[in-house]
């Protein structure tokens, strides 16, 4: 059989075998379906079928070919999303591709059959105005394959009232299903309930309450509260519908914007719930900080920080843009106005400006993006905020060019800023998290910087921890035992003595830690965990 064959080449214009177009098939072989295949990228010849191409141009070893050596990274990276977009087409239709062989005629029909389903599907999308990225839903698709692929005669998909009453139904047991797991899990790890506010596509005022534990996020409810005061008591009233609804015992926090209206509710649940803490959200507490930031007259009245982070980005761009010829139609529209923006992009000191800006702010984006995830960070949330502003001190000592023991109007004005919205958002909980962390009495991070001291050392943590106590452990008796644990776990004696534990202070995640050593420690193990 010649490689120019009508069989050939039709396989050839498989797209559900794209790999086809970069080899030759010299002749057949011995062997169902099998060729001699010369690969047009390195000119490498071969026996064997589509399956060889694959491993020859994919590079994958121990299947009976070489590897072709001339197909680089970004090549590779390109047949293989090739190679991926065809057996997604192929699960779409859920047919094996090696059972699809069928008649011109057959072809044809298909063809012709399949044409009228997607018109029908074309026009609900049209006449509903659904969103064309519903076609992607895997649920879609995987719908309209199983009924392609089982016979199922007759059937008509579900009606108006079949799907708001008796599907949506089971669909919410099935879901509640799924969750049930991770609402097991409450009782034994504890649980930080999140709020916050927006407004919906209707322009709705809506407050919706989430819980959130080490295994993600899971939304409770959404409230409308369009047409109502949202003052402390509404506010209160709705938390603590949702934390009787979880647990009381099992609420370690609840998590708020930091408005003043927020901070009150917080702390009447507080007094409500003793065990439970009130937390801002640190988020919103750095985006505060930086728009209080940036609203001192140093740093320039409002300024935007993403623009000219941007700008920095583009700047090559933008300096090629004022000194090209079509700058010059743009110029006749606002001369003054064109004047300012050309001076400005190419000016070198309004450049130097904008590193400036960027460098002092970068370590508060740091921390704002490392604490903007799902991600547990309520015990690093210490050492970040200290981390932070030591940071944000070397950027603008070393602009100023200035000795450590000198001072700095500007750093003054951006360290009280930073130390003002850290008082009013730092709870005793916080420090609690921050002196349970292992790594904070490593010797390593100790030794990182002459000034550490480990938090059982610090008086300001100390006061705060022994708060967290007082709270959780209103028994005197049980708060002893929980004195004695925390000095054992600190001190490294009495089961946190040996090797293992002192070594893997440093390496080991925090809570896989006290997974591992803390069994020395029930009590404090489990507020750890």
């Amino acid at each position: 059989m010649s490689a120019s064959s009508p069989s050939q080449a039709k396989e050839q214009d498989d797209d559900t075998k794209p790999l086809w177009t970069y080899v030759t098939k010299v002749k057949s072989v011995a062997g169902g379906g099998n060729y001699e295949i010369k690969c047009n990228i390195c000119d490498f010849t071969f026996n064997g079928s589509y399956t060889r191409v694959r491993a020859h141009l994919l590079k994958m070893t121990g299947k009976g070919v070489r590897v072709c050596q001339k197909v680089t990274v970004a090549k590779l990276i390109d047949l293989k999303k090739i190679d991926n977009e065809a057996t997604l087409r192929v699960e779409s239709l859920g047919v094996d591709p090696k059972k699809r062989k069928a008649s011109s005629v057959e072809n044809a029909f298909n063809l012709q059959a399949r044409e009228t389903p997607d018109h029908e599907i074309a026009r609900m999308f049209y006449s509903s105005g659904l969103p064309f990225h519903l076609a992607r839903n895997p649920h879609y698709r995987k719908a309209f394959a199983y009924a392609a692929n089982n016979q199922i005669s007759g059937y008509q998909p579900p009606g108006y009232n079949k799907l708001r009453t008796t599907l949506l139904q089971n669909e919410r047991r099935h879901v509640e299903n799924l969750l049930q797991p991770i609402k097991n899990a409450w009782s034994q790890k504890g649980v930080s309930i999140v709020s916050d506010g927006w407004s919906d596509l209707q322009r709705r005022s809506l407050i919706n309450f989430m819980v959130v534990t080490e295994s993600g996020p899971m939304f409770l409810k959404a409230i409308d509260c369009s047409n109502e005061i949202k003052d402390k008591d509404f506010i209160a009233k709705h938390m603590r519908e949702v934390i009787m609804e979880v647990g009381h015992s099992n609420v370690v926090r609840i998590v708020m914007d930091n408005a003043a209206v927020c901070k009150v509710a917080g702390l009447i649940i507080e007094a409500e719930f003793p065990s439970i803490y009130w937390t801002s959200c640190v988020v919103h507490t750095l985006n505060l900080a930086l728009k209080n930031i940036c609203a001192t007259k140093n740093t320039e009245k409002k300024i935007m920080l993403l623009m000219k982070n941007r700008f920095k980005q583009l700047k090559k761009g933008l300096q090629e843009m004022v000194i090209s010829d079509q700058w010059s139609s743009y110029k006749e529209d606002d001369v003054a106005k064109a004047k300012f923006v050309k001076d400005t992009l190419l000016d070198d000191k309004w450049w130097d400006k904008v590193d400036y800006i960027l460098s002092f702010t970068s370590p508060i984006y740091d921390v704002l993006r490392r604490t903007n995830t799902e991600a547990s960070s309520l015990h690093l949330v210490y050492e970040m905020w200290d981390s932070m502003i030591e940071k944000v001190k070397n950027v603008i000592y070393q602009y100023e060019r200035k000795e450590e023991s000198e001072g700095s109007t500007f750093y003054e004005i951006v360290h009280s800023i930073l130390i003002d919205r850290w008082t009013k958002s730092s709870t005793p909980l916080h420090c609690l998290a921050h002196s349970l962390n292992p790594r904070y009495y490593s010797h390593e991070w100790l030794s990182e910087d002459c000034n550490r001291v480990p938090p059982h050392q610090d008086m300001g943590l100390t006061r705060e921890r022994l708060k967290c106590f007082k709270r959780f452990f209103p028994d005197v008796n049980v708060r002893r035992k929980v004195n004695i644990e925390f000095a054992n776990f600190s001190d490294g004696r009495e089961g946190f003595d040996d090797l293992d534990s002192l070594n893997d202070r440093v390496q080991m995640d925090p809570k896989a830690w006290w997974l591992v050593h803390g069994i020395n420690a029930p009590i404090l193990q489990k507020i750890a965990l």
